[in-house]
Order: structure tokens, then C-alpha cells, then sequence
């Protein structure tokens, strides 16, 4: 998983899948779901983030992850 913020649209992408996306619904204003062929989600793109989301902390629980990533 991936999560990449763009601050020039205040936007933000969330990466969950390798699979290409083929289809995209939007939720809620500003709140895209994509999803590939066999219809899984495979991303969450946020538009207007700062507003929505709170930017400033990302905490992580209980992550089966052997791999840590950050980049500032």
C-alpha cells in the first residue's frame, strides 16, 4: 500500500493494489474509488484532502508490514 500526497491539488492517492485500475466510482464529492477487473478496490483518491482529512498525523496499528517506507 501507498499513500502519496499532493500538496500543488491538495490531493491525496492511496495506492492498495498492483493491479491496474478499470473502472471508478465516486462516493461522496471529491472521493473516488477505483477498482480493477474483478472488481476490487485497488485505490482511494481524495480531492480537497486538507480539508477532509486531518494531514498532520498517520498512525499506523497492528500493520503486518516487514517493510517501512518514509519519505518526507
Amino acid at each position: 500500500m501507498k499513500i502519496t500526497y499532493y500538496p500543488e491539488t491538495d490531493s491525496m492517492y492511496m495506492d492498495l493494489s498492483p493491479k491496474d485500475s478499470v473502472d471508478s466510482k465516486e462516493v461522496s464529492p471529491g472521493v473516488v474509488l477505483d477498482y480493477d477487473s474483478e472488481g476490487n478496490l485497488t485505490g482511494i483518491d481524495i480531492d480537497n484532502a486538507s480539508r477532509k482529512l486531518d494531514l498532520q498525523e498517520l498512525v499506523l496499528n497492528k500493520m503486518p508490514v516487514t517493510k517501512q517506507i518514509m519519505a518526507v
